[in-house]
């Protein structure tokens, strides 16, 4: 086998195009010998056909055929694509130099003349093999330096975006570092820190707490309470007003994690570790690296998934998910839950020493209703807060209207207020909030029984307010979201999220949550549920 067999891993094909039998033999009887594989054409048609179908490595194609003539035969093989880069050795006379010249100019690489020299012709077609396989090297090495480049060209783009991110986050983080000793005031808005506002013993308690919790860093935190108690405010405020403060807050709720999914959302995972997995990924625990996770909800955590944590905890180490290594990470843990962990513990739905490794330090927020006193502040600051955001005057509230809020246990504790205030507000009109306008949970289920039928003034009125509300939120000075909506549902009879979305170019959620704003306040009624839930004027 020849040299270039071998490096192709296959037979070289010569492809002798000639008329004369006599010359196909004495070239086959020199090739055959060396390991070629030889393929045989007596005219130029036969030998097109030939080459299309076997892709020979060389030709030798003779001038003088019937027909189509050598240099006919060459150009049309050079013309198309598939035979293209087949090198033609051209057979001719010794003294056709004009014929040597014009097998040139129709593309061959080279010629042999008769008679035949057995040395020059191996020679020859050696060489040009040689040529072509290294042709082909160069080629495949360039189109693999070209798929390469792009590769670097694909990482440096995702480099750029991550740059782009990282400054982002950086931006973010530079945006919380002017704080006081709790937060300073824009955060406080930000974070509805104003569940803090009150001059009871338990909150001034509380204060005195994530004081002392600030300057802890390494401790970890249970804080305890009923929903709507601001124990994300209490986790926040000992975040970011302590050491960790430019380091990430990431919160994770623990009652909506996938259980298949749960141990590479806490620890990650490598590219390959499981279906899906197309590329390294980091989980909570080493995106919090430096700074809090706030496991919320914690008393659902899976009751299998709790051992990892607990040795997370521990160890101050993760084992990414497809790894063989594991990684340190220095993470402050706060959990937070609505649930009674102790009877969770004697029933075996949660474990003692996760329990143990979580309580470092207990707070416990108490219900609005056991803080009653504190209801007044907190009512005028959602009046004065509402009120500055709709753009008009602050209204006082009546007698009546206050003593049916300090007579109420509000279930849903300070962010039922806030959403009793805000909607009273709406209700109202911007007037004195009597006693009609506040919508309690325990005589209203559902927006069919909560809201009478409105009459025309009164939508209007309604409309207007949450209209103007929503101005301090739109870009520039064109229509609102909410402007836009009713007037596409005017237009048209109705709107489902899908169409909101195109509407507007939001996300889904963004689009929901306009709807049901809209919806809330009478100005759109629902039909259907989810993903079939159309909007209508009432």
């Amino acid at each position: 086998m020849s040299d270039q067999s071998c490096r192709l891993n296959r037979p070289v094909q010569i492809l002798i195009v000639d008329d004369i039998p006599a010359n196909l033999r004495i070239l086959r009887d020199a090739l055959e010998p060396e390991g070629y594989n030889i393929l045989v054409a007596f005219n130029g048609e036969d030998a097109l056909k030939i080459a299309r179908g076997a892709s020979p490595d060389i030709i030798l194609l003779d001038v003088l055929m019937p027909g189509m003539d050598g240099y006919e035969v060459c150009r049309r093989l050079k013309e198309d694509p598939s035979t293209r880069n087949i090198p033609v050795i051209f057979v001719t006379v010794r003294d056709d130099k004009e014929g040597i010249l014009e097998g040139f100019r129709a593309g061959g690489v080279d010629y042999i003349t008769k008679p035949f020299e057995k040395e020059e012709v191996l020679m020859r077609v050696k060489t040009h093999l040689q040529i072509k396989l290294l042709t082909e090297m160069l080629a495949e090495r360039n189109r693999e330096l070209e798929r390469q480049a792009e590769e670097l060209k694909r990482i440096n783009r995702q480099l750029q975006e991550e740059i782009a991110r990282r400054r982002q986050v950086e931006t973010e983080r530079d945006r919380a570092e002017a704080r006081l000793s709790l937060i300073s005031q824009r955060e406080a808005k930000r974070w509805g820190i104003e569940s803090f506002i009150g001059r009871s013993r338990t909150i001034a308690a509380i204060l005195d707490d994530i004081r002392k919790l600030q300057n802890a860093g390494k401790t970890n935190v249970l804080i305890v309470g009923e929903s709507g108690t601001g124990k994300e405010l209490v986790a926040r405020a000992i975040h970011f007003g302590g050491s960790r403060a430019d380091k990430p807050f990431i919160t994770v709720n623990c009652s909506a994690i996938p259980r298949e999914l749960a141990e590479s959302i806490f620890f990650g995972h490598v590219k390959g570790a499981f279906t899906g997995a197309s590329s390294n990924r980091k989980g909570y625990f080493e995106l919090a690296d430096g700074g809090t996770l706030f496991l919320d909800e914690i008393g659902d955590m899976p009751l299998e998934l709790q051992p990892k944590i607990l040795r997370a905890i521990e160890t101050g180490t993760i084992m990414p998910v497809g790894s063989a290594r594991e990684k340190r990470v220095d993470v402050r843990i706060i959990a937070a839950t609505n649930q009674d962990l102790e009877a969770k513990i004697a029933d075996g739905t949660f474990r003692k020493d996760l329990y143990f490794r979580l309580a470092g330090f207990v707070v416990t927020v108490p219900p609005l209703r056991e803080r009653r006193e504190d209801i007044p502040l907190l009512v005028d600051h959602f009046l004065r807060m509402f009120a500055a955001e709709m753009g008009i005057k602050c209204p006082s509230i009546s007698p009546e209207a206050m003593e049916a809020l300090m007579s109420y246990d509000f279930p849903g504790n300070v962010r039922e207020l806030k959403n009793i205030i805000e909607h009273a507000l709406i209700k109202s009109g911007g007037s004195t909030i009597l006693p009609e306008h506040l919508r309690f949970i325990s005589i209203a289920c559902d927006r069919t029984s909560q809201n009478p039928e409105l009459g025309s003034s009164e939508k209007e009125r309604i409309e207007e307010l949450v209209v103007k509300r929503s101005k301090g939120y739109s870009k520039g000075n064109g229509k609102t979201y909410e402007e836009r909506i009713l007037e596409y549902v005017r237009e048209h009879g109705s709107i489902s999220n899908a169409e909101c979305r195109d509407l507007l170019s939001i996300d889904m959620h963004h689009a929901s949550y306009l709807l049901k704003k809209l919806h809330k306040y009478g100005l759109l009624k629902r039909e259907g549920e989810r993903r079939w839930a159309r909007y209508r004027l009432p």
